[in-house]
């Protein structure tokens, strides 16, 4: 039998990634420390999370593949956090306008019956078009991108704020990566195109 996949998030934009692999999966809210360590830069953070999140649910899940994920995202030198609020968000559109954006993703697949942990770090660059105030007020009125790091939803209407994005996946941004996270579970046995198992005593 399988084992059953665990998100280890409780985001409703990383569930919704997930649904494109088609591999049935249950999702519950870690409880880690999210504070930065002294000397921990973005991307050291973002892993560190990513791994912890995982094997915070192993005692849960002791059979189990766990996903962790974590994003920290950058703009010259400051950390984009979540806004919470319309004040926030155009703030924070207002220091990233005609500049660069970088975005951390931490990505880790613990098989929690074995301890083998798969981990790796995703990098993804936004290149914000000179905005001007009433832009950003227009925008933020229109997609209230309070709980996204960054200030934005790059699935939505975000995507008119940039004026070049670099990256291998898109989905970086929204924080679980879908290429690569195919690697990891592959590695860990489960291929989102493997043929389907056959029940005992089926027809073939």
């Amino acid at each position: 039998m399988a084992q059953p996949l665990i998100l280890a998030s409780s985001s409703p934009y990383r569930r919704a990634l997930l649904r494109q692999l088609q591999l049935p999966f249950q999702y519950a809210a870690p409880l880690t420390d999210e504070e930065t360590k002294p000397g921990e830069n973005a991307g050291a953070r973002a892993l560190r999370l990513a791994e912890e999140k995982a094997r915070a649910l192993a005692c849960t899940y002791p059979q189990a593949l766990i996903i962790g994920a974590d994003q920290v995202a950058e703009c010259s030198g400051h950390i984009l956090h979540k806004p919470g609020s319309r004040e926030r968000a155009i703030a924070q559109l207002g220091t990233c306008a005609g500049k660069r954006a970088t975005f951390h993703t931490g990505l880790s697949v613990l098989d929690s019956a074995s301890g083998r942990q798969s981990t790796c770090l995703e990098t993804y660059t936004v290149y914000f078009r000179p905005l001007s105030k009433a832009q950003i007020e227009r925008y933020v009125e229109l997609e209230k991108p309070y709980d996204c790091a960054g200030a934005f939803k790059v699935e939505g209407l975000g995507i008119t704020l940039f004026e070049k994005l670099e990256g291998t996946d898109i989905n970086t941004l929204v924080g679980l990566p879908l290429i690569r996270l195919t690697d990891l579970l592959c590695e860990h046995g489960m291929d989102p195109l493997a043929p389907p198992l056959k029940t005992p005593g089926a027809a073939s």
